[in-house]
Formats: C-alpha cells, sequence, structure tokens
C-alpha cells in the first residue's frame, strides 16, 4: 500500500439507479481505506457516472470533464454510464484517464483499487447488482444518506421510440428477492427511509416469478423504516399493489406514474402501452386507496409527430388527472431509436407548448400544495439551510421548519406555501413562492 491514498470524487448525473450504482463504488472504495465522497470537490482521481437519457444529460455529462480540470488540472478522471455506454467517442479527449459503459461500474472501482492495493491480500463484498444477467446475492450498498435508494431491477424491455436506455442497460434482470432483505438489514438501523427503485422497477419480478407486489409484502417486517416507490408504469396498478401498500406500517402515498403524453396518437408513436383513459383509470384507483396520494408524472412535450391539437390533448388530460407536480420536459432526439429517424419539430413550436405545460405544471403544484395546509404531515428532515430545516412529507412534498434535526422524522402542520413546498413558520414578510 502507499504511503498515502489518493482522494477519490464521484460525480453522479441522472436517475436514482445511476445513485445507487455511485453508492456501491463509494462502498469499494471505503472498504479499501479511501477517502472517497460524491460531488465535485478538490480531489485526485473523479469518476463521471454519466447520463443518456437526454441530448441535455450527455451535455452536462461531457461538461463535468471541464469543471473537474479547474479543481485539478492533474487529477485522473474516469468515465462511465450511459453516455460513455452510448457514444465513448464524445469523452476520448486530452485529461480523460479510461473510459467503461454502463455495466462496468464496480469494476471499474476495483481497477482504482487494485493500482494501489495488493487486492490478493484485500476481500471485496459481493457486488451488489449486476454486472452481467443476475444480482449477486450480496449485503449490498450501505450509506450513511437520510433516505437509501435500494436497485431492485436493472434494463428495461419496453423499446419506448424515444428511448435510448434499453439499449444501454440491456434486458430487464430482476433482483433476488433476499438479496434486498439482506441489504435492508443492513441499513435499517442507520436510515429512515428507502426508496425502491429500477431502470424499469415495475417489470420487477417478470423474470424471477416474483412481482413487485410480492417484493413490498416483505417489507411488513421493516415497519420501522417509511417505504417509498421510484417511478412506475401504469400498467403495474392494480389492487393487490396497492392493498400490499396500504398494509405496510409507513408506506409513503406518492406515485411517480409516468405517463409522456396524454394523447393517445401520440402514445401510440411512442410505443406507450396504454390508453389515456386506462392511465386515468389507475390514477383514479391509486386515489380509491390513497385519497390524499400525491401523482406525480413525466410529460415530454413536442415529439416530432405532435400536432397542436394533440398536444392540447396532453395538457388537458394533465389538468384532468390532477397531477401534484409534471416533470415536463422537450423531446430530446436519440441516434439509435424508431423516433430519431422521425423529422424534429421547430424549436419555436417546442418552446411555445413547454411555455403552456410549465403553467399547468405550476398552477397544478399549487392546488395540491394549497390542498395540504393545515392537515399533519409526517417529514423527514434533511438539511439546514437559512435557519430553516428542509425536509419531506410522505408524500414528498417539500417542507421548511424552525424545529427539526437531521435524518429525524417529525410531525408538521404547514401553514403557507413557501419557496418550493410549505412551511409551518408564521410569516414575517410576504411567502416566497416558487416561480420557475
Amino acid at each position: 500500500m502507499t504511503e498515502k491514498l489518493p482522494k477519490i470524487c464521484i460525480f453522479t448525473l441522472g436517475c436514482k439507479v445511476n445513485l445507487y450504482d455511485s453508492d456501491a463504488m463509494l462502498k469499494i472504495f471505503d472498504a479499501a481505506g479511501f477517502e472517497a465522497e460524491e460531488g465535485l470537490k478538490k480531489a485526485d482521481i473523479y469518476i463521471i457516472n454519466t447520463c443518456a437519457v437526454t441530448a441535455e444529460a450527455e451535455k452536462k455529462s461531457r461538461q463535468a470533464v471541464a469543471r473537474i480540470k479547474k479543481l485539478n488540472e492533474n487529477a485522473e478522471i474516469y468515465i462511465c454510464g450511459c453516455a460513455s455506454q452510448n457514444n465513448p467517442e464524445q469523452f476520448d479527449k486530452k485529461g480523460v484517464t479510461y473510459i467503461v459503459g454502463a455495466d462496468k461500474k464496480t469494476e471499474l472501482a476495483r481497477s482504482i483499487v487494485a493500482k494501489y492495493i495488493d487486492v490478493g491480500d484485500f476481500v471485496f463484498d459481493g457486488d451488489p447488482f449486476g454486472l452481467s444477467d443476475k444480482f449477486d446475492e450480496s449485503d449490498g450498498v450501505i450509506n450513511l444518506k437520510t433516505r437509501h435508494f435500494i436497485k431492485v431491477q436493472d434494463g428495461c424491455n419496453n423499446f419506448c421510440s424515444y428511448c435510448i436506455i434499453p439499449y444501454l442497460r440491456g434486458r430487464s434482470r430482476s433482483r433476488d428477492e433476499e438479496a434486498i432483505y439482506a441489504e435492508l438489514n443492513g441499513v435499517r438501523n442507520k436510515i429512515k427511509e428507502v426508496v425502491v427503485t429500477g431502470i424499469n422497477l415495475s417489470a420487477y419480478g417478470l423474470d424471477n416469478g416474483s412481482s413487485l407486489a410480492r417484493l413490498l409484502e416483505g417489507f411488513k417486517r421493516y415497519g420501522d423504516l417509511r417505504v417509498r416507490l421510484g417511478s412506475l408504469e401504469a400498467g403495474v396498478i392494480d389492487r393487490r399493489l396497492l392493498e400490499t401498500a396500504k398494509e405496510l406500517e409507513r408506506f409513503c402515498p406518492h406515485f411517480h406514474l409516468s405517463l409522456q403524453s396524454g394523447d393517445d396518437d401520440v402514445l401510440r408513436a411512442m410505443n406507450r402501452r396504454y390508453t389515456s383513459e386506462q392511465y386515468y383509470q389507475k390514477a383514479q384507483l391509486i386515489r380509491e386507496y390513497f385519497p390524499e396520494a400525491a401523482i406525480t408524472t413525466d410529460i415530454i412535450v413536442g415529439f416530432p409527430t405532435e400536432t397542436d391539437e394533440q398536444f392540447e390533448n396532453s395538457y388537458r388530460f394533465a389538468e384532468k388527472v390532477g397531477f401534484s407536480d409534471i416533470h415536463a420536459f422537450a423531446y430530446s432526439s436519440r441516434k439509435g431509436t424508431v423516433a430519431g429517424k422521425l423529422k424534429p419539430l421547430s424549436p419555436e413550436i417546442v418552446a411555445s407548448r413547454m411555455d403552456k405545460m410549465m403553467e399547468v405544471k405550476r398552477e397544478l403544484r399549487e392546488a395540491y400544495l394549497m390542498s395540504q395546509l393545515s392537515k399533519p404531515q409526517e417529514v423527514l428532515f434533511e438539511t439546514r439551510k437559512d435557519g430553516l430545516w428542509e425536509g419531506h412529507a410522505a408524500n414528498y412534498i417539500k417542507v421548511y421548519s424552525e424545529n427539526g434535526a437531521r435524518n429525524e422524522c417529525a410531525k408538521v402542520i404547514p401553514l403557507r406555501l413557501y419557496a418550493d413546498g410549505v412551511t409551518d413558520c408564521v410569516p414575517s414578510c410576504e411567502s416566497m413562492r416558487e416561480t420557475k
């Protein structure tokens, strides 16, 4: 071993699964005795865990290299993730030490460790996610964050016409139930909330005889933890899943139900396997079990075949569902996808539609926040800034309070809108409402 091991920073872009993957690498470095942390701080070695879901995500991944060079022009820079899987050449420039794809992340971490430690004398834990077609049964990724992301599935078989991710992440594969529970056993005394996530979480169990509902049944033994689900597809919502969720002692009633468009013709062009009416019935079923549930969604604006009328159908459908928030984003053409061969709409048309969708987003979000005022919320506080504690309620609304403690849950009765959420503070000045 060298006298002093280099400091390592991992910079993560993209989805919750990427966050989990980065935590897996951090675990390896920590076990080997390295000083390693997330973010872009002064360090000797950097790993950029990239994203390719949109062209903008890839751009930010490339820009991270320049940002690192400003911190340490002599640093070693390693690239991994979906953007480098999609187009490694975009990172093949002076200053980048090594490039791998989306499925070799823990192998990358091991190779870095091997440069400084005789790995023959070092025992690695099992990898907490699949490097090939199956997950290893390991003790998983343990971190000290307020909430713990647990990756239960990787890959996707849907092949939506606009999405490059199935080509980069591979076929859907589910993690063994007992490995998941073993990971929860390892973290339950360190965290207050677990977030169940995957590239296509709704596909969990289709390849190993299980299901998302069956997996959640096993979560009943973790009554001390809040349980939150990641992004879902409408097709997985049924009475069994909702009944199982209802039986969990501390289930978080927040459902991120991916939509993409509220027009049936556009949904078909996107290769989405439901109609707007089927989606609406799923949202209503959620509210049957969880009347106060927050239902959030993703909507793509400006799909190449989207007409003015179809866009009108989409935002009117969003109003009909009454989402608590919308992640609206402009269509991004991805080379290699079916939709990537279509002629994109003019930037002016897309920008105009984005403005309108963002206005709907703001109206719906404010309406939901207003509906939660004066109702007790269990808030998990995470950070303190400008004299206020910040945290998320079970329904994922942002809550600010003068009273709180990191990694602790407390009952809060919000009184007014504040910043990007709500607060129980009596106003001393005009409320700061988010306008972006």
